[in-house]
């Protein structure tokens, strides 16, 4: 039987497929920038223990990831082997979401920790029944090189512009000074109003991605022929599909990647908040900077794709990326850097912001570009399309990583004594100096070590021609032998 080709997608396939990648940036901005933030800070929760409770959840979550891949890998139904669980996810998604920032009253501080572990984890797992299946569907949409990149260019910048819209909202207009609250990111109404926009926010991306894509769904790849399964037959084929090589080294890369990222996410605030001591209109104008960056990135990424090649781009992209992201705090440690309050440090901040960022975003879209491109080269080692079970592994290892950074993040703040009474412009330079340095050299050796592992990947643009003209000869044998 002859395995259906996923169509040619129009530039509404890329938006749609895109524009499922808000709901992830909405809640990821949430659980890195704020939450830490709101429960440590402003609710009283131990900061260590947010980070516990945020590290645990990702743990459970990230187990679930490799059974919905391999589960939308063989599922057959009407709608696909990836629609209906994008379909599902779409209620219980949102409200778990709404609930993490509209907590029962009459909890307070740490008892307040056994209701935020429960509800991350009912996040995470119901946003992975969703998640891995539309990851998988670049590598199904299309079979090029270069498209991949394109495609996965729409979805970090819809992601990037998701999360940034709506935390520059609630800087604006939601986390506000108030006589009450003081400081605009001690301000509980506020959480709580965009705890329910962003449940709808979410909501709606999930279902613009599962509808816009929805019409491919007779052109995707289908699923191998049913056989009879074990559990002890499903854990082998998982693991004959991980130990890909090239995987491997991308898939422990990641992990010291999204450390980086989640250190670096998690502590963003209170570098702009407590370290630079800038104003929530000023955060504000930083985050909304994001929007440059990320367009910016939609250019690059196809670009470098299509002149130097993922992995060299990637490597090139995440040296000039990773060494300019700390550099401000390393020069302020070293007593180089403007003052605090003076027009000319906040100008230098959002030019370094602007550049940074985007070179992030592009490095990102390349590496998850180089996923998509493993995939044929598992297939002719196993004969099967293993989609869902590759972007499960990087999307397990991400949220790993991203709670490791989270639980590192949340050691820095307790390290630094940060608190939960200190206001901005009232920390100790020892305080700022472990803050600072905590952030600065963390990211430096985190994000050297997966440079290092990244290296190691292997396929190229011809590795991937060849897989594919390899699998399009076995394609027409099995024709022809029918």
């Amino acid at each position: 039987m002859v395995e259906a080709a996923a169509r040619k997608a129009g530039i509404w396939t890329k938006l749609a497929y895109g524009f499922g990648a808000v709901g992830d940036g909405v809640k990821n901005n949430g659980f890195e920038y704020f939450l830490l933030l709101y429960y440590g800070q402003v609710l009283g929760v131990d900061f260590a223990l947010v980070g516990a409770a945020l590290l645990i959840a990702m743990v459970i979550d990230g187990f679930t990831d490799p059974i919905v891949g391999y589960w939308s890998d063989n599922l057959r139904t009407s709608f696909g082997r990836r629609h209906p669980f994008m379909y599902l996810a779409i209620i219980p998604v949102g409200i778990a979401y709404y609930f993490v920032w509209n907590p029962p009253s009459g909890l307070e501080g740490n008892a307040l920790f056994p209701y935020l572990l429960a509800i991350t984890i009912a996040v995470r797992v119901s946003f992975t029944f969703y998640d891995v299946p539309s990851s998988a569907l670049v590598a199904e949409l299309t079979d090029d090189y270069d498209e991949r990149t394109s495609f996965l260019s729409f979805r970090y910048v819809f992601g990037w512009m998701g999360g940034l819209t709506i935390a520059v909202f609630a800087l604006r207009f939601l986390l506000v000074p108030t006589e009450e609250y003081g400081s605009g990111f001690f301000n509980i109404d506020g959480y709580q109003t965009y705890g329910l926009i962003s449940a709808i926010v979410i909501c709606t991306s999930v279902f613009v991605c599962a509808a816009g894509t929805h019409s491919h769904i007779p052109h995707l790849r289908q699923p191998p022929e049913a056989r009879k399964m074990t559990i002890g037959r499903v854990f082998r084929e998982i693991g004959e599909t991980l130990s890909n090589k090239s995987f491997l080294w991308l898939f422990v890369a990641t992990l010291f990647g999204f450390m980086a990222s989640g250190v670096a996410a998690t502590l963003n605030y209170f570098i702009n908040g407590f370290f630079w001591e800038f104003t929530t209109s000023q955060t504000a104008l930083l985050t909304l900077s994001v929007a440059v960056s990320a367009i910016m990135a939609l250019v690059l990424a196809p670009i470098v794709s299509r002149t130097i090649g993922k992995k060299r781009g990637a490597l090139i992209i995440g040296v000039l990326a990773f060494s300019i992201a700390p550099m401000p705090v390393l020069l302020r440690l070293a007593g180089i850097m403007p003052a605090n309050g003076t027009e000319i440090l906040f100008n230098i901040i959002l030019g370094v912001t602007v550049i940074d960022v985007a070179l992030i975003i592009t490095f990102q879209i390349l590496s998850s570009s180089m996923i998509a491109d493993i995939v044929e080269d598992s297939e002719l080692k196993t004969g099967r399309r293993s989609e869902g079970i590759f972007f499960a592994g990087i999307l397990f290892m991400r949220k790993l990583a991203r709670g490791s950074g989270l639980f590192l993040a949340s050691l820095i703040l307790a390290a630094a004594e940060l608190s939960r009474e200190m206001q901005p412009g009232e920390l100790s330079a020892e305080t700022l100096t472990t803050l600072g340095a905590g952030y600065a050299f963390g990211l430096l050796a985190l994000w050297t070590t997966m440079i290092i592992l990244l290296s190691r990947y292997k396929i190229s643009r011809a590795d991937h021609e060849a897989n594919l003209a390899a699998l399009e000869r076995g394609r027409a044998q099995v024709n022809v032998v029918e």
